[in-house]
């Protein structure tokens, strides 16, 4: 009886040791988060750099005709929808009531959309800037002084990996970089690795793959730096993350171990 006893007392001890162990493993030093870190080379990094965004299939437009002679401009726009106020809303509104919005224009898989008045239109592929001049071209002849107001209804990118609040995230605007996007996200978790962030575009029919260092302050002279539609930014976990991963799975293992072998003890007890 006694040997019983003291091969349960001596299971405990060794249960207890082995969770002061893995609580001290897993209190590791940690660090501060770390960006943009050494000398900026000012001649270099003091110019913006967004790239233009480009109209790909998929894309919801939003263009409003305007000019001289509103009464003919009409025939080219959309009929206005009314749709509530969202929580973006211009300086000095309220915020209250609702807003008119154009429907928008969808591009289709062959990169046409089908525009009020004109009929189909391929855009794929072109600036706002250069779809301004495909819609002068068409429109000169009909109105006075036209002009234009385009924008994207569906800016969106994707924020993956060790992020505390990954998914798609959509804009109002058309420009965005790096850092917003992690801001929007709720910033890197202390286990993301924050230099070797992978940033996936598709361009041209083709993906493109970037490695980021974003500890660096050249980061800001990247052409990934600032994100495009569609991006997706994916944040691999560090060694500490790894290392953490290893020692719950080995804790694990050995609690139930220990309660396999606590179980067997009562049970050979009880048994005599």
């Amino acid at each position: 009886m006694i040997s019983i006893i003291t091969a349960a007392r001596n299971a405990f001890y060794i249960a207890a040791l082995t969770a002061i162990v893995f609580s001290f493993g897993s209190c590791a030093s940690t660090r501060p988060y770390v960006y943009m870190q050494g000398s900026f080379d000012t001649a270099k990094l003091s110019q913006l750099n967004p790239v233009e965004p480009i109209i790909r299939k998929g894309d919801l437009l939003s263009i409003i005709v305007f000019s001289d002679n509103p009464d003919a401009t009409k025939i080219y726009n959309q009929s206005l929808i009314t749709t509530a106020s969202s929580s973006y809303t211009a300086a000095g509104s309220s915020g209250l009531g609702s807003t008119p919005a154009a429907p928008g224009y969808q591009v289709d898989n062959n990169g046409n959309i089908v525009f009020q008045g004109l009929g189909l239109l391929h855009i794929e592929g072109l600036t706002k800037a250069q779809l301004k001049d495909t819609l002068d071209a068409r429109l000169k002849d009909y109105l006075h002084n036209p002009y234009y107001n385009i924008r994207f209804l569906n800016y969106k990118f994707t924020m993956l990996g060790e992020i505390n609040h990954p998914g798609i995230i959509s804009i109002p605007g058309e420009r965005i970089n790096l850092l917003e996007a992690f801001s929007l996200a709720g910033d890197m978790t202390f286990y993301g690795r924050r230099d070797n962030i992978l940033v996936i575009r598709e361009s041209n029919g083709k993906r493109e793959f970037a490695r980021l260092d974003i500890t660096k302050p050249e980061i800001m002279a990247s052409p990934y730096f600032y994100l495009q539609q569609n991006d997706v930014v994916i944040v691999e976990p560090n060694k500490k993350r790894i290392a953490a991963s290893d020692q719950v799975t080995v804790r694990n293992v050995t609690l139930a171990a220990t309660i396999v072998s606590t179980i067997a003890i009562i049970y050979s007890i009880f048994r005599r």
